[in-house]
């Protein structure tokens, strides 16, 4: 973590494809391709577990902690395996290049993975390579299928709603429902299994680049999730099984009622009663699909907003403290080198710069948050920074660089900007003039987003927090890397000691 080096971000969705989606197929390559070619040293995406509608799309809202997002497996390295033919592809030319219908593109690819699990059936390879991934992964694997499986089966109702034997996992129950799902589930470790073995296979080529992935993990679960279904101890439950708590922010300058998040709340003492197995289990996991994780909202690890479930705002919520030193102890002592950015955003307290420097977690520092009041002392700003952290432009959740100075970015804000670079900038050269500043600071880790390396404006920023609609729909274009985008990336990279 102590290199100088610098990175791009970009989600696995927002690649190019033909098929109305970013996936694990050849243009995957490219970019890594692409990384190669311009000196970077790491691709940072966000979690790759399975996302729904219900919660926007939103790769922070998923059914499973474990589980990886079917959408994103390649049709062309099933058809290159013989798992499915050109006509078995049918028809994807209506799905748009540019954005990511994900209705329609789940439709598909749950018909095109329909045909190549029954393929699969067929074949005599590859079933000792499933069977090896199935019983290694059988502490998550059991459990998700048969939920997917009763979800459909219920049509979609939250696990809460099931009848209470299937509900209260009840042996008996529990085997009536493998017995009769049994083809559903088989289907679902077969998708599962593609999935995995598509990831592995292209992290093994990024790797052999020298090009680290960083990848995401978010802090909390959804209620209506695998996890919670199969292990309702680790979290703060009624006695009929609904969260007696839920998770969120205070009020602060930007809501006056906070936000409520609404995932359930851990039991941390029973956490560190079991030693913190099912965290392990689950960093394990993540260190296995990436090289780096970035642990999402660090400060909840050290206190978190715990609010009654039946308020509707997060004002009533009261701070309570999670166990910190003991759980990162633990942690590291199962994962000794495990390296990890820690998302200290928003309001930080004393009590989470300590953990973060008694463990020397860097943390990360956001250029369009710099400019504002106070530039002198502002931590954002690069003469602040100090070389274990992570310098991002802007992250997934923010604006793109182009769209905060148009639409964002007050008359006071790009008068202190103009101040620190020594010059006036506009819309046209703005990004480059903050990829600069992040390039050529102290810090060891520059990571750009890569709609601010192309210079675009809000209508590719990837995610509007607190709205659940338009977002996580960005997509590149291939045209868009051009040999002058290359070319000018390469050469800052070089410049500022970072290739």
């Amino acid at each position: 973590m102590n290199k100088r080096r610098s990175g791009i971000l970009l989600h696995i969705t927002s690649l190019p494809s033909p098929y109305g989606i970013g996936d694990f197929g050849p243009f995957a390559y490219k970019f890594i391709d692409f990384l190669t070619e311009t000196k970077q040293c790491l691709w940072q995406i966000l979690p790759l577990n399975p996302t729904s509608t219900a919660y926007g799309n939103s790769p922070y809202g998923s059914c499973s902690a474990f589980a990886g997002n079917h959408i994103m497996i390649s049709p062309d390295i099933l058809m290159e395996e013989g798992l499915l033919a050109n006509s078995d592809v049918g028809n994807y030319k209506h799905l748009p290049d540019d954005r990511t219908d994900y209705a329609n593109v789940t439709t598909w690819k749950e018909d095109i993975l329909q045909k190549a699990f029954q393929n699969f059936q067929l074949q005599k390879d590859g079933k000792y390579e499933f069977q090896l991934f199935c019983e290694k992964n059988a502490h998550w694997l059991c459990d998700y299928t048969l939920f997917i499986a009763l979800k459909e089966y219920f049509h979609g109702k939250v696990w809460s709603d099931w009848p209470a034997e299937i509900k209260h996992r009840k042996p008996e129950a529990m085997h009536e429902w493998r017995e009769r799902l049994k083809d559903r589930t088989e289907k679902e470790r077969f998708v599962q299994y593609i999935f995995f073995k598509q990831w592995y296979r292209l992290k093994e080529y990024c790797n052999k680049k020298n090009i680290q992935i960083i990848g995401d993990i978010p802090i909390y679960v959804t209620y209506d999730s695998a996890d919670v279904w199969s292990h309702p101890e680790l979290f703060k439950l009624d006695k009929n099984e609904q969260p007696a708590f839920v998770a969120g922010v205070p009020p602060d300058y930007f809501s006056k009622t906070g936000q409520r998040w609404g995932n359930p709340i851990y039991t941390w003492d029973f956490h560190r009663q079991t030693g913190f197995s099912w965290w392990i289990k689950r960093i394990e996991h993540n260190m296995e699909l990436f090289d780096i994780v970035r642990l999402d909202h660090f400060r909840g690890f050290v206190a978190y907003w715990e609010i009654p479930a039946h308020e509707q705002t997060a004002i009533n919520g009261s701070w309570v403290e999670a166990p910190a030193e003991d759980f990162f102890i633990t942690i590291f002592k199962h994962f000794p080198d495990l390296p990890i950015i820690a998302e200290d955003l928003g309001t930080i307290t004393p009590d989470v710069i300590l953990v973060m420097q008694t463990f020397q977690f860097p943390g990360m520092k956001l250029l369009v948050f710099a400019f504002g009041d106070d530039v002198a002392k502002n931590p954002y700003v690069p003469h602040n920074y100090v070389k274990n952290c992570v310098v991002y432009t802007g992250t997934h959740d923010n604006n793109t660089i182009k769209g905060w100075f148009k639409n964002e970015a007050n008359e006071e804000t790009k008068r202190n900007l103009f101040k620190y670079l020594g010059r006036e900038v506009s819309e046209t050269n703005v990004c480059q003039a903050l990829i600069n500043l992040a390039m050529m600071s102290i810090a060891d880790t520059v990571i750009i987003p890569m709609q601010d390396i192309l210079g675009l404006g809000e209508e590719a920023r990837m995610n509007l927090p607190a709205t659940t609609k338009g977002n996580w729909a960005w997509r590149l274009l291939p045209e868009q890397l051009t040999p002058s985008v290359t070319n000018e990336l390469k050469e800052t990279t070089i410049i500022y000691g970072r290739g």
